[in-house]
């Protein structure tokens, strides 16, 4: 299983980064109103447990990235959420998302092995009873141009990582996420729910672990009840990453 990431420091991936954004495109309707969505990658189970109650005490369902093949393994943050937990989530109303079957970077990896293990992650969710997944995440927020291009039109959103709104224009191929990490992490997210209040913007966040003690990539139960709550306060109305997608599409 690929958890750790190395940008391709060389100039290809750098040029790489820089000029995928502009190809294999679907441009966004604007929101009639400010839209936020709370997304989870790699599902570890504090976030399908804790993270998921946080959630539902304020009225919110999140979108739970989640990579098959680590259900119910250690990793780096925390043990994942095996298949039961999956099935809870869903059954609570939580959109089940697709990565890739084995975390592999959409951005490094070979198109034709890419799009294998993407494959093989759905099938694998509507093996356990889950839904077809609607929308994708990149792991790491990577992608390479042939990659993007063949798995666009598989989704309705595909989401990266780099930081912004979904506004008029963007990109459902590629759209704009706030991480929220480290010890930044709450005070980055909260500074952009300000910026995007009474806006015509979709915020999408992406977490992983929610702990007391969570991991370099993680948040605290607190932290994420602040969001929640900064959010709803400022106006934004919560939707998962598949029913926002829904609403925008061209």
């Amino acid at each position: 299983m690929q958890l750790a990431y190395a940008a391709d420091s060389c100039w290809r991936g750098k040029l790489r980064r820089r000029t995928v954004r502009f190809m294999s495109r679907r441009p966004a309707r604007a929101p009639l109103r400010p839209m936020i969505s709370f997304t989870f990658d790699d599902a570890p189970a504090s976030a399908a447990t804790r993270g998921a109650d946080i959630l539902e005490a304020h009225g919110l369902r999140g979108s739970y990235y989640v990579c098959a093949a680590l259900a119910g393994l250690d990793a780096a943050t925390g043990p994942m959420a095996d298949r039961a937990s999956v099935a809870r989530l869903a059954a609570a109303g939580h959109e089940i998302g697709c990565h890739t079957y084995t975390h592999l970077d959409c951005g490094q990896a070979r198109d034709v092995d890419a799009v294998e293990d993407v494959a093989r992650n759905a099938e694998a969710l509507v093996g356990w009873g889950i839904p077809t997944p609607a929308t994708f995440a990149y792991p790491f927020g990577d992608v390479a141009p042939q990659t993007k291009h063949a798995l666009a039109g598989r989704f309705t959103l595909l989401r990266a990582l780099n930081p912004g709104f979904v506004m008029e224009g963007s990109d459902l191929n590629q759209a704009p996420c706030v991480a929220v990490d480290g010890p930044f992490g709450e005070a980055t997210a909260l500074r952009w729910v300000a910026r995007g209040a009474g806006r015509r913007v979709w915020l999408l966040l992406c977490f992983h672990d929610v702990a007391d003690d969570p991991s370099p990539w993680g948040c605290t139960p607190r932290a994420l009840e602040r969001i929640a709550e900064q959010a709803l306060a400022a106006g934004y109305e919560g939707v998962t990453v598949a029913e926002g997608a829904r609403r925008l599409a061209v």
